[in-house]
């Protein structure tokens, strides 16, 4: 069936925005508020914070400012997100980021002051412990890099027109593509973007599954050169900022934030690429002859092992297994399960214009609001599980910390969520002897769990690193060249285990991470912290648990590696991702087995 439109979705199927505003009053009442407090902010501190005193004043000020526009932003951007073919929703989300990029152009003066004043000053404002501190830290190690305050004032005021490529795709992709019906099985069936992704990828029916890829890679293949043009202009600006702040590499800049080393993130991408391939090959084999398939193409790889014994969820029935699934983590965690089916933190719906994939946005002094589009498959309830553990770790530090200390490193923030899913899948493994089940488990987690964020997101980094070489080296990139550098990607991980149909090249259209920088290498690194974290828990019980929990209090209180550190994980080596390579093999190996056992 085609998909309905977003007001013909059931309310309770929709996440419920009031627990952030009530009304567009409320809403306004606080975009009036930070108006007036930026005001504020610039008549009384505007050139003079030269003392420590006045500085931690001025920062408390600007912590009430991060927390109206945080609430006010995402309110917008929320409703935006579930309806790109809204044109009102659109305007508004729009009219908020211009606005919340004025004023914070207007503040930019205080970062600038304050790395403007002398090194005694400083060093006492720094040393004063408080919900500033970490601000500070992160203020001076950022210093070599800061530029002339006019610059940065401009910069910041350009925000919603440095973020235009990404707008852009997201346009191209949700509100103008409009993929035509196919022929298959005996029957015409409607394509869009989240059907093909969420439905006939994994559709058992060779023909349907195979016709589908062709009807949806043929209409991307129309949109190719605008979004490659809206990519290269992505990663044009970040090569752009980071010759302007001083960096000698995109890769340097955009790893700057993380906190994270260059040998860290090509250890990610070397390792995987090279150790884990033969293992996803294998299992790539396996999922053919299972379906006695003719040959293993690119179109199939979404298959399942068992497609057969997969049982259907509803919504309703996914709650019991996740608050068994995740109750070694406490009352108060399962608690906030319940809270978030209860109160409609999750938007389940599926209709026209809404955004794929999943997310959850946690905007801080209020819950977390998590995107999805439910199908009633095991895979959703694997899906919620990730996003809410995304919704735990920032209930937990967002209570624990000051607003500055919640911006957690990229490298380790998909740790929490990966972890819920291995939790998820460990619990399950616990429920049943029987081997048709075992294999059921077993082959969810790696199709899933591993397959997204150590296959999936690994190609993309491994390709988005090509990218980057070009760029740095003053090159720029096309439709042509990108379509060539996924192309040998996927050649070169899959090797001769799988057929790349025409089209395959494409995938690089279907990702949004390329437009938030170095983003998709990092969930694997957080399944790496989450994997090992969890055999701890498996190992040692309720200690490991209290470890991860501190964890998840400690905000961006910590670096990737302290962070790691502190659930028990030594990131400064290979080991952990070297170990957890090899549970992936082992898992394949366990699944090939039972495989062999049961028929």
């Amino acid at each position: 069936m085609e998909l309905p439109k977003r007001k013909e979705v059931p309310a309770e199927l929709t996440w419920d925005l009031t627990a952030i505003y009530p009304d567009a009053a409320a809403f306004e009442a606080d975009v009036q508020r930070a108006q007036e407090l930026c005001s504020r902010l610039e008549a009384d501190y505007k050139g003079k914070l030269d003392n420590p005193d006045r500085i931690h004043a001025c920062l408390d000020g600007l912590r009430e400012m991060e927390h109206l526009l945080t609430l006010t932003l995402h309110w917008r951007d929320l409703a935006a997100s579930v309806d790109y073919g809204d044109a009102q929703l659109q305007e508004e989300n729009e009219r908020m980021s211009r606005l919340a990029s004025e004023l914070t152009s207007r503040l930019s003066f205080i970062k600038s002051e304050i790395l403007a004043q002398p090194q005694e000053i400083l060093e006492e404002a720094v040393s004063r412990p408080g919900p500033n501190q970490g601000y500070l830290k992160e203020l001076l190690r950022f210093k070599p890099y800061q530029l002339q305050p006019e610059t940065e004032k401009v910069l910041a005021a350009l925000g919603p027109t440095l973020g235009t490529p990404y707008q852009v795709y997201n346009m191209a992709k949700l509100a103008d593509m409009h993929f035509p019906s196919f022929t298959a099985a005996g029957q015409e069936l409607p394509l869009g973007y989240s059907l093909y992704e969420d439905s006939y990828e994994y559709d058992p029916r060779t023909d349907v599954r195979r016709e589908a890829f062709k009807g949806f890679y043929g209409k991307l293949r129309e949109y190719e050169n605008v979004t490659a043009a809206a990519y290269q202009a992505q990663v044009q600006k970040e090569k752009t900022l980071a010759t302007l702040r001083g960096f000698d590499s995109v890769f340097e800049y955009l790893l700057f934030d993380q906190h994270v080393t260059l040998d860290m993130y090509h250890r990610q991408i070397d390792l995987i690429m090279e150790k884990l391939a033969p293992h996803m090959r294998k299992y790539a084999k396996l999922l053919q002859k299972i379906h006695g398939l003719d040959k293993m193409t690119y179109a199939d790889l979404k298959l399942t092992v068992d497609p057969d014994y997969a049982p259907d969820v509803t919504i309703e029935a996914s709650k019991d297994y996740i608050e068994k699934g995740l109750s070694i983590m406490g009352e108060d965690y399962v608690e906030m399960i319940r809270a978030a089916y209860r109160e409609r933190w999750v938007d389940f719906a599926q209709n026209q214009g809404k955004s794929t994939g999943g997310f959850c946005a946690s905007p801080y002094g209020n819950h977390s609001y998590i995107l999805l589009t439910w199908h009633d498959k095991m895979s959703d309830v694997f899906t919620l599980a990730h996003e809410l553990g995304h919704a735990g770790h920032f209930k937990a530090c967002n209570e624990a910390q000051s607003i500055f200390d919640t911006e957690v490193s990229t490298y380790f923030v998909e740790a929490p969520s990966t972890m819920n899913e291995l939790l998820m899948g460990h619990y399950l493994l616990k429920t049943s002897d029987d081997k048709r089940f075992r294999r059921w488990v077993l082959s969810n987690m790696v199709s899933n769990t591993y397959y997204h964020n150590f296959v999936t997101h690994l190609l993309e980094a491994a390709y988005q690193r090509e990218v980057y070489k070009i760029i740095d080296q003053g090159g720029s990139v096309q439709a042509e060249t990108l379509n060539r550098i996924m192309g040998e990607t996927l050649q070169k991980f899959w090797g001769d285990a799988v057929e790349l149909p025409e089209g395959s090249e494409l995938t690089w259209m279907r990702q949004p991470h390329y437009y938030m920088g170095l983003y998709s290498y990092t969930y694997s690194a957080g399944l790496t912290v989450a994997t090992q974290a969890c055999k701890r828990i498996e190992a040692q019980g309720q200690p490991a648990v209290e470890d991860w929990k501190k964890v998840l209090r400690a905000g961006s209180t910590g670096t990737p590696l302290e962070l790691a550190k502190m659930a028990g994980v030594d990131i400064s080596t290979d080991g952990p991702l070297l170990d957890t390579i090899e549970t992936i093999g082992g898992m394949i190996e366990e699944i090939c087995q039972l495989t062999e056992a049961l028929s």
